[in-house]
């Protein structure tokens, strides 16, 4: 992979990173090999240490400054310590740190009802976790003791977590461990029309990828199921989005079986779609619950499930308690993150910058063949490589060598989808044109040079 002179440069900012004084990035790597779970992986050939981060930007050890154009896998919403939100956080650690949902404190009440604030009509009711694989466990748990059944049906090349049950659900490459149990769980087509599983395509293809889910309940289940669960646009999968009319089918098929909905919106939620507060709004739906992670505290350990009265009664039935769920540090940060979408109006820079990023981004599209999709909504896009147009062959390696290159550029990227080609593109939403414009300059270069 040749180099060029020709170097994108990231738009001055006022902000000068603290000397770094802590341990060598050599003995931070030691440490980790010699102390830390092999499984906690890094993401570089060569990995990058991170010390600081303010709104967009991150630093290493020392003091480059980088484009965060992956939001900590689309965790940071707001923007890296976002003054307010820190000044918040910061107030309620000086007067308590910790108390569990057994006692009253303000902050989780206050929390709940400006998520509420934000629902389809009827889902009220928010049951408060640490992270997005734990709101799927408590979705799925209520899922099936509302409706009395076992089974619940997932997305090819979708993915919810790593804790038991949503490790079940995801069929994602090697996401999917032989040991785990996958008993009542079934896998319908996503509606990935640049991939379409029938050869077809939209719109004459009468949406068989959405129909498919009949398919699955007639020949895998009994008959009648607990739920679906999907994602809106698929994160981890790629950007994968589906036609508009997609979540309808399946969602009107799922409740004549007697299933519930889910829609997974820890990545696509709080706005990042643009078009509207939540992802699934895009496409005409209203799910029966809705899980939220990462986006939702901007940085914090937090998760929810809303869900509808008449559903969250069925926690009370059994005992399910979470010590840390719900803690006042945690609730202080997302309600403050929540003000700070609303106050800075994020969910309209996303569809502005994010728009301007996928104008771009089809404009190279017409320039390097390497490029066979951009897709995506806002600050939600993926970009699919591929060696052939025709064949559609994934040009994995050749989207790892994008992603280590643009490092080396001062961006940071993330990749994804069943063959690892997928460039995912998510900032924090506070990203501005001129961050979009460097961005794009980045691929543009790097993609000319692979």
């Amino acid at each position: 992979m040749s180099q060029t002179t020709n170097t994108p440069q990231l738009p001055i900012v006022d902000h000068k990173p603290a000397a770094y004084d802590g341990p060598s990035r050599d003995e931070v790597i030691a440490l980790r090999h010699q102390y830390v779970s092999p499984g906690v992986l890094t993401y570089y050939r060569d990995p990058l240490m991170i010390v600081e981060g303010k709104m967009q930007y991150l630093w290493d050890e020392t003091g480059r400054r980088y484009l965060d154009a992956f939001a900590g896998i689309v965790t940071v919403s707001v923007g890296h310590c976002h003054p307010q939100v820190l000044e918040k956080v910061k107030a309620q650690s000086d007067r308590l740190q910790h108390t569990t949902t057994i006692y009253l404190h303000p902050a989780i009440a206050q929390f709940a009802e400006k998520l509420a604030s934000k629902m389809p009509e009827g889902l009220t009711r928010s049951y408060f976790t640490n992270s997005g694989s734990e709101a799927n466990e408590v979705a799925i748990l209520s899922c099936r003791e509302f409706t009395g059944n076992q089974d619940v049906i997932a997305q090819r090349n979708g993915y919810h977590g790593g804790t038991s049950t949503p490790m079940s659900l995801t069929a994602h490459g090697t996401w999917k461990f032989p040991s785990n149990n996958r008993s009542h769980v079934h896998h319908t087509h996503a509606g990935y029309c640049y991939r379409c599983p029938y050869g077809l395509e939209y719109p004459s293809c009468d949406l068989k990828c959405a129909h498919d889910i009949k398919n699955v309940i007639q020949y895998e289940t009994p008959g009648e199921i607990a739920c679906f669960i999907g994602e809106p646009i698929q994160g981890v999968g790629g950007s994968v989005t589906p036609p508009k009319e997609f979540f309808g089918i399946v969602y009107d098929i799922v409740r004549q079986h007697g299933g519930l909905c889910i829609a997974d919106e820890v990545q696509g939620g709080f706005g990042r779609t643009g078009t509207h507060y939540w992802a699934h709004q895009n496409w005409g739906v209203k799910p029966d619950m809705i899980t939220m992670a990462k986006g939702i505290g901007n940085g914090a350990p937090l998760g929810a499930m809303t869900t509808t009265e008449e559903i969250s009664e069925v926690m009370t039935k059994r005992i399910h308690f979470n010590t840390f769920g719900g803690n006042p540090i945690s609730m202080t940060q997302g309600l403050a993150t929540l003000e700070v979408i609303d106050e800075e109006n994020i969910q309209q820079n996303a569809i502005q910058v994010g728009g301007h990023i996928k104008d771009r981004l089809l404009e190279l599209q017409d320039k390097h063949d390497l490029i066979g999709e951009v897709r995506g909504m806002g600050l939600m896009l993926g970009v699919e490589l591929v060696t052939d147009r025709q064949t559609k062959a994934p040009a994995t390696t050749q989207a790892a060598d994008v992603m280590e290159r643009c490092k080396q550029l001062g961006l940071i990227i993330g990749k994804g989808g069943l063959y690892g080609n997928t460039l995912r593109i998510k900032p924090p939403m506070c990203i501005t044109k001129d961050d979009a414009d460097f961005l794009v300059d980045c691929l543009d270069v790097v993609l000319g040079e692979v």
